[in-house]
């Protein structure tokens, strides 16, 4: 007699949605349709059905954890056997309606009499603890229908905007998916009673979501990292330049002598953060674009010659 805790791999205190996630994931593993070459798995299959039948009964749990029932649910001490029980020789079902006679039966085997119905006095002394002899079981639960898997590519502006997802699914319906907060290449979906057809009702569609590589935007945690090129008077003079965002576009101020590297913030342009609230940000790195063989920044560079003693790599050691 197992213990059904130890049978389903859950805790004592677990609540009811803990011991059916644990059926439901065993129940699928060791399903006799699914393990024809495994004889074992049946017998497996049977004593998870038996324990989920008993812990999913409050009354039947109840009485286990009181020490009432063991795991197949029969009671530890059927007709007071036992401590403080009747003495060798003593009937048992004294005191009953009707009474145990033997020769009472059929054809003078022991029986009752009386009014006493058999029956009767078995379901007053089981029922609601596990069933008759043995624990009478019903036949193991109903399967839902087998889970359908999804892949779905999402943009990368849409994944850090949480954009709304259209899905097609192979049961003819399109429906429209919410992308949840930290979403990222992995995260999976689950949609109820989306999958394949069964005897309990359909199974669901899992969605796993792939989102997709930007051409100039990247990725870093909760921010998004751009490279922008800027000219060279506008890194010099400064002023404003529009900034691709996954949002759309907006302008944004180059400081006057701005370097390359420099990077500028753009608060609440990343993707939304999975724990807590708000959004990352858009980290933006200037990148001073020279044109090449221009003849103007080429006399002007040859000609500027009050910049040429600074050595800029002298903080690498160089």
């Amino acid at each position: 007699m197992a213990d059904p805790y130890q049978t389903l791999g859950v805790a004592r205190n677990a609540d009811e949605a803990a011991i059916k996630k644990a059926y439901r994931k065993l129940a699928k593993e060791l399903h006799p349709d699914r393990n024809t070459d495994n004889p074992k798995a049946a017998d497996r299959f049977s004593s998870v059905t038996n324990a989920y039948d008993l812990l999913s009964d409050k009354d039947k749990r109840a009485r286990f954890d009181r020490g009432e029932i063991d795991g197949d649910g029969n009671p530890k001490a059927p007709f007071g056997f036992g401590a403080g029980g009747p003495q060798p020789g003593g009937n048992p079902f004294a005191g009953r309606a009707g009474g145990f006679r033997p020769g009472s039966g059929p054809g003078g085997a022991a029986g009752f009499d009386g009014g006493g119905d058999f029956g009767s006095i078995f379901d007053d002394l089981f029922n609601g603890g596990g069933g008759g002899f043995g624990g009478r079981r019903g036949p193991p639960p109903q399967q839902k229908g087998a889970d359908v898997a999804y892949r779905l590519a999402v943009s990368f502006e849409d994944a850090a905007a949480l954009r709304p997802q259209r899905v097609a699914l192979g049961n003819g319906k399109t429906i429209e998916l919410k992308l949840p907060p930290g979403v990222e290449t992995g995260t999976q979906r689950r949609l109820g009673g989306q999958g394949e057809p069964g005897p309990a009702g359909p199974g669901d569609a899992i969605v796993t979501i792939e989102v997709q590589p930007h051409r100039f935007f990247t990725r870093d945690g909760d921010d998004v990292r751009l490279d922008l090129p800027v000219r060279l008077d506008e890194a010099v003079l400064g002023g404003k330049v529009k900034v691709p965002t996954v949002d759309g576009p907006v302008m944004v101020t180059v400081p006057k002598g701005s370097t390359s590297g420099r990077v500028l913030r753009l608060g609440g342009k990343g993707f939304h953060r999975a724990v807590g609230s708000g959004r990352g940000d858009q980290l933006v790195t200037l990148m001073i674009d020279l044109p090449a063989d221009d003849a103007a920044l080429l006399s002007f560079a040859e000609g500027w010659s009050s910049d040429r003693a600074r050595n800029p790599r002298a903080g690498l050691g160089v």
